[in-house]
């Protein structure tokens, strides 16, 4: 008899449990425009999404080294 296949594993990507990256994964995939480029985005499309956020959606130096700390804290 044949094993199916687990149709949840199957699939790379499923909106009900979308797949997130570290920080780490980023950098190893040789930066954010190689990565999104490796992944089938368009890279300029997010560009262009980030440039339309007002400037307070954005993390100051501070509050960026503290949230890589917590994320570190929490893998």
């Amino acid at each position: 008899m044949r094993a199916e296949k687990n149709k949840t594993t199957d699939n790379f990507y499923s909106p009900q449990n979308p797949k997130s990256y570290s920080v780490d994964e980023i950098l190893s995939g040789g930066g954010a425009t190689a990565f999104a480029n490796k992944l089938g985005k368009n890279a300029k499309g997010i560009i262009t999404s980030l440039s339309s956020l007002p400037n307070d959606a954005f993390l100051t130096d501070d509050e960026l080294k503290d949230a890589l700390v917590v994320l570190n804290e929490n893998k």
